[in-house]
């Protein structure tokens, strides 16, 4: 193995690099740090000042893949907020959930590795405030933000919105796992956009003509709404 000299800060990113080159060409488990290590051209030691083992540099990964999936999505948001937008106070949700079931298709070894088994709990060392800060917005940031804004333009009843963005998730994250596990497929892969529209536009449909029981819905959390209560409730 050719042994190559980094500047500092450049062997955490060709690392991660590598790491996801590996978790592309066999999954989130076939593969080790001293294989990461070797494909940058550096020792194993050398990788151990960076991550302590290889379950540290999987959650840097997804830290780091959750981090462009929640930019990619503002700027698809951004994309769709244009002037022809118009009265269409769905569009910028729709953009959202096209652009995660796209990014599944297209990457679905990634995509499993980010919303797999194993993501670290609230609580966990692995998930603290600052490791989570690093990679802003979160994907889930942004889903909120745009059902937020849906409730402020009277595009969804503020009863409607406690949980719902679990249940836009689902219904999302849903369709990508079909698509992904080749248990749906569209006739032209064109119309995988489509479709994520159509699932989008339903459940923001369903939300808006609910019945929402007297005792109010139950609201589910993830590790990462979990996190964001904790860091809310310490300032």
């Amino acid at each position: 193995m050719a042994r190559r000299n980094y500047h500092h800060g450049e062997l955490r990113a060709a690392l991660l690099d590598a790491a996801e080159a590996l978790v592309r060409e066999r999954g989130a488990d076939g593969w080790s740090l001293r294989e990461a290590s070797a494909r940058v051209g550096v020792s194993s030691s050398a990788a151990y000042h960076h991550f302590a083992s290889r379950d540290a540099l999987v959650r840097a990964l997804r830290r780091r893949v959750l981090g462009e999936l929640g930019e990619r999505l503002s700027q698809e948001v951004g994309r769709a907020a244009g002037p022809e937008a118009g009265a269409d106070h769905q569009r910028r949700l729709v953009a959202v959930g096209r652009t995660y079931v796209q990014w599944a298709v297209d990457d679905p070894s990634v995509a499993r590795l980010a919303f797999g088994a194993g993501a670290p709990a609230a609580g966990d060392p692995a998930s603290d405030s600052t490791s989570d800060a690093a990679t802003p917005p979160h994907p889930h940031d942004v889903l909120d933000a745009e059902l937020d804004l849906l409730v402020e333009v009277g595009g969804l009843p503020a009863a409607a919105r406690p949980g719902a963005d679990f249940v836009v998730w689902a219904a999302v994250h849903g369709l990508a796992t079909l698509l992904v596990d080749g248990l749906a497929r569209p006739d032209d892969p064109r119309a995988v956009a489509r479709e994520a529209e159509r699932v989008v536009r339903a459940v923001l449909t369903g939300l808006t003509h609910e019945a929402v029981p007297s005792q109010g819905w139950p609201t589910p959390h993830s590790a990462h709404t979990e996190r964001r209560t904790e860091r809310g409730a310490g300032k």
